[in-house]
C-alpha cells in the first residue's frame, strides 16, 4: 500500500461501513499479532527528546502515541469480551484525548507501556483464535459507533495499531531518525 500523503492517517482511514470479508480475518490476527514486535521496532534507539517529538503538528509526541495504543488495547479488549458474555452490551467510551494529555501520558517511559500492549494483544490473539466462528458476529453497543460485531473489533484494532505505528515510522523517517 502507498503510504497517504495525510499525515493524520499514513495508512488510510478506517471506516466500520466497509464490507466486512470473512477471507481477510487471518490478515487481521497476524496485523494484531505482529503489532506488539512492530511497535518496539519502531521506538527502538529513541531519545527521550525524540518520543517528546510530535508526529506531526498538533499532533501528539511519540510517547503519547505508544502510551495510547496501551490505553486502547486494555479498552478496546474488553468490548469482544462482553459481546460473548451478555446480550448486546453497552461499553463506556473512554476520552482518550484527554488520557493522552494526564501527565503519565506526557512523561512516562514508554516500556510498561510497550509491555502492556504486548500481554494485552497475546491475550487478544489467543481469544480471537479460540473463538468460534458463530460467535464472532455477537454485538456490542459502543455508544461512538453503534452496534459493532466482534469481527468488527477484530478488523478495526488491527487497523488503530499500524495506524498508530505508521505515525511513529513516517516520522523517523521524516525526521532521519
Amino acid at each position: 500500500m502507498e503510504p497517504n500523503p495525510d499525515v493524520r492517517y499514513p495508512i488510510g482511514r478506517f471506516n466500520f461501513s466497509d464490507p466486512f470479508r470473512r477471507e481477510d480475518r487471518p490478515l487481521w490476527l497476524t496485523q494484531l499479532a505482529t503489532a506488539p514486535q512492530n511497535l518496539k521496532v519502531a521506538v527502538a534507539g529513541l531519545s527521550d527528546g525524540q518520543l517528546d517529538t510530535r508526529y506531526r503538528p498538533g499532533g501528539w509526541t511519540i510517547r503519547q502515541v505508544v502510551h495510547h495504543l496501551a490505553d486502547a488495547q486494555v479498552n478496546w479488549y474488553i468490548r469482544p469480551k462482553l459481546a460473548v458474555t451478555e446480550d448486546l452490551p453497552a461499553t463506556k467510551p473512554y476520552a482518550e484525548q484527554l488520557w493522552a494529555e494526564l501527565p503519565d501520558a506526557r512523561t512516562a517511559p514508554v516500556e510498561p507501556s510497550l509491555m502492556m500492549f504486548e500481554g494485552v494483544t497475546v491475550r487478544w490473539c489467543h481469544f480471537f483464535n479460540t473463538l468460534p466462528d458463530e460467535v464472532g458476529l455477537a454485538d456490542s453497543v459502543i455508544p461512538e459507533w453503534g452496534p459493532l460485531s466482534v469481527e468488527d473489533t477484530l478488523r478495526c484494532m488491527a487497523w488503530h495499531v499500524r495506524h498508530h505505528t505508521a505515525h511513529i515510522t513516517e516520522c523517523r523517517k521524516r525526521m532521519s531518525w
